[in-house]
């Protein structure tokens, strides 16, 4: 059963050590060789720019973005996905590896909007507006204050309207989060968020928002950061995943569930679920309590038609359209 992941943080660990190889870096989670380990069709990759090397800048995210494309795609191991149409291309070839790129926080952007419409050419799809603290477009989830948008991040809704990207709200404050709900003009993802109803981190979801997401027929990526699972343990299992998907369920979201890792983004890992090669085990362990129609849509179908909406139809295929 094929797999799609919508978040890790390779980029950053690979940018960190330009030794580190993604076929079977030791050091890595996601590495191709667990990605066909694990039967991956689809890898989101994001772009997050650690504060412990200073203030994020432009010329960091275009050097994250460089090593995907110089160390990833162009090394011949995965297609970037860019269109909807690939998603097609994507079900037909099922030995095809396909690899989409996120900015995780806009810090990176400094203010400038132009910069949107520059990472859309460069190939990025997904966009988070924050990590955990304030920058100039809004507050993140950990920022005390609780700040919704500044008017230069509402100009920026606006402009990834405009340019085809997809918003990302795991990370962004409570404020902002209604307000983007009320702004936006398309459905938005929570691409690794759990249910705050069943671990209450301020990183997960409350049911009120899990019902927006729905509501505005967006994606929730379940996501394996073991704190965000249960709290006050020390073991994390794969079984402790399983209420958080039946919390979503029960909501009325079974149709809007696929997962978000976070691989190469945590120091601890779910037992049993340490990187992409466990996908096949925790499948199995999903075919014990749901049929299989219902695992293989959490698994990637419904993450696949989601983008098969929601990306932007090929230049290609609208020179064809109007010829």
């Amino acid at each position: 059963m094929r797999t799609v992941d919508f978040h890790c943080d390779v980029l950053s660990k690979m940018w960190e050590d330009p030794r580190a190889s993604f076929v079977d870096g030791p050091h890595l989670d996601v590495t191709m060789q667990r990605m066909e380990q694990g039967d991956l069709a689809l890898q989101v990759f994001a772009v997050f720019l650690s504060e412990k090397f200073g203030r994020p800048s432009f010329e960091r995210v275009l050097a994250q973005l460089d090593v995907y494309r110089s160390r990833i795609v162009n090394a011949g191991h995965l297609k970037p996905l860019l269109w909807r149409e690939q998603v097609q291309e994507m079900r037909q070839r099922k030995t095809e590896r396909y690899g989409v790129l996120s900015l995780e926080g806009v810090d990176g952007l400094e203010g400038n909007l132009y910069y949107v419409q520059l990472l859309f050419d460069m190939g990025v799809r997904l966009m988070g507006v924050t990590w955990n603290y304030a920058n100039w477009a809004a507050d993140g989830v950990l920022e005390h204050r609780n700040g919704g948008f500044t008017e230069r991040g509402r100009q920026l809704i606006e402009q990834c309207h405009r340019t085809g990207i997809i918003l990302d709200v795991s990370h962004l404050s409570q404020a902002g989060f209604w307000e983007l709900a009320e702004l936006t003009q398309g459905p938005v993802i929570a691409s690794h968020s759990n249910a705050y109803s069943i671990c209450p981190h301020p990183r997960n979801l409350s049911d009120e928002q899990i019902r927006a997401l729905i509501a505005l027929n967006g994606m929730i990526g379940i996501t394996f950061v073991p704190w965000f699972i249960r709290s006050g343990v020390e073991r994390v299992t794969p079984e402790d995943v399983l209420p958080h998907i039946e919390k979503i369920c029960e909501l009325g979201g079974e149709k809007h569930i696929m997962f978000g890792s976070d691989f190469d983004g945590i120091d601890q890992w779910i037992e049993g679920l340490e990187h992409p090669g466990r996908y096949p085990d925790f499948q199995e362990l999903l075919l014990k309590f749901y049929p299989e129609s219902m695992v293989k849509g959490w698994m990637s179908d419904h993450a696949l038609r989601f983008l098969e909406q929601h990306l932007p139809s090929s230049p290609v295929q609208k020179d064809k359209c109007d010829a």
